[in-house]
């Protein structure tokens, strides 16, 4: 296959390889939340549960809609590849807060932060059905913030602040604590990005 946008496929051919010769059982030790039915890995992410074909590379959405970006495809080889379970102490931590947040802080800022900012502080009312639509609990906290379910045990807040005359719209995402140890800095990243894209995509 001739590889055309090598941002996105060229990562994801490298994990779909290390993929296949991943121990299933070893998965599943570290990550209990995981169904394997002998052929197909059970994953859910942002609440759409997708069936992923081992050793053979495949996913396919139980729901019967589309298959997810590559971008979250690749976030999900790497979650059965590297990630484990790590049980959440109740606590939220923003992007800085955890391991190696300062290093990434600034293309966080604007892929993440920047990103949803402007996609919702002018719709939060759209923002507000998307979220109810995909199942998040709604907070008292920002103009309008919900609590989404990343994969398994894992937690993101996101808040919205509407912009006026004065001032732009804000947005702060925050963490469960477990992603300190659960996830590296990069796939907090992505992982913030993809809950703006699947946000967006339901608006």
């Amino acid at each position: 296959m001739q590889i055309e946008n090598h941002k996105e496929e060229v990562p994801f051919a490298h994990y779909a390889q290390l993929f296949s010769v991943l121990d299933p059982r070893e998965a599943l030790e570290r990550l209990p939340d995981v169904g394997w039915d002998g052929k197909e890995f059970q994953v859910t992410l942002l609440g759409r549960t997708y069936a992923i074909a081992h050793p053979d590379y495949a996913i396919r959405a139980l729901d019967g809609g589309k298959a997810p970006s590559l971008p979250a495809q690749t976030f999900l080889l790497r979650y059965l590849l590297e990630s484990r379970e790590v049980p959440w102490g109740g606590q939220w931590k923003t992007f800085r807060e955890m391991p190696w947040g300062e290093m990434y802080i600034q293309p966080y800022t604007g892929r993440v932060l920047t990103r949803a900012a402007f996609t919702f502080g002018t719709r939060l009312e759209a923002f507000r059905r998307a979220a109810e639509k995909m199942g998040a609990v709604p907070l008292k906290h920002g103009d309008a913030g919900y609590q989404f379910t990343l994969v398994g045990n894992y937690h993101i807040q996101l808040l919205i602040w509407e912009g006026d005359e004065e001032f732009p719209p804000s947005a702060q995402v925050i963490y469960s604590d477990n992603f300190a140890q659960g996830f590296a800095a990069e796939d907090r990243v992505v992982a913030g990005d993809l809950l703006i894209t699947a946000v967006k995509g339901n608006m």
